[in-house]
């Protein structure tokens, strides 16, 4: 048995609708501007040529339902609520019918974001590490098995601040399908169970505090919650 110096991270598991087992997470892909009208509301245009990606850690994601503290290092931290989805077969280089059957299960998720330290990453032309990969800013409702969820269709995706509503759309404003997503990000990793993909946000991203409780959901999927308390 190998001995480490100190004890190895957690492994960050998704709880399964109906299921004991969870889904351990090993790799968090996120989609960058896959709603039209949240690319506007940025100041930028969808890349209609291919989607295109960043990461966060996986000792970066929590649960629903979880109190984290307003980061440090911003004055300007957003909500950003996403469908995400689980890889369940090995995938490379998929086709369409084979994208989609690589896909397990489905959940809604929060991109929690530092805007400012995002636009420093933009303005100096430098990664978005430090406005995207933070301490408990990847955030998983439980998920809901493909074969049980059914077609995605035009369900609505929603977010509330303390009660409010701050964004509302639908799933077919996405410009790239999770089965393209899947085709695509396979020819440049080989997928696996483990893989999370959070698919991007629609129009209405902005600001919260200490002291907010975010909330939102997508139909048909478990419902997410986070809260923020003091800096620490």
């Amino acid at each position: 048995m190998t001995a480490y110096l100190f004890d190895p991270p957690r492994v960050f598991s998704i709880p399964i609708t109906g299921e004991t087992a969870e889904y351990p997470v090993s790799r968090i892909f996120c989609v960058g501007r896959n709603y039209a009208a949240h690319a506007a509301e940025m100041g930028g245009e969808v890349d209609r040529e291919a989607p295109w990606y960043f990461t966060k850690s996986p000792q970066h994601a929590v649960g629903s339902g979880a109190e984290m503290p307003y980061p440090p290092g911003t004055e300007n931290y957003h909500h950003e609520i996403e469908l995400a989805f689980a890889i369940g077969l090995p995938v490379f280089r998929a086709d369409a019918a084979t994208a989609r059957k690589a896909i397990c299960a489905y959940g809604v998720a929060l991109d929690m974001t530092r805007r400012d330290r995002q636009q420093d990453g933009k303005d100096n032309r430098r990664p978005w590490d430090l406005g995207k990969d933070v301490e408990g800013s990847a955030v998983f409702a439980p998920l809901t098995r493909a074969t049980e969820l059914g077609a995605l269709g035009d369900r609505r995706i929603h977010l509330e601040v303390n009660g409010e509503t701050r964004q509302d759309a639908t799933l077919s404003e996405l410009v790239w399908s999770c089965e393209e997503v899947v085709a695509h990000l396979s020819r440049f990793y080989h997928l696996h169970p483990g893989d999370v993909v959070m698919t991007g946000t629609p129009a209405g991203v902005g600001p919260v505090v200490a002291g907010d409780v975010i909330t939102g959901g997508i139909d048909g999927l478990e419902p997410i919650s986070l809260s923020l308390g003091d800096p620490e």
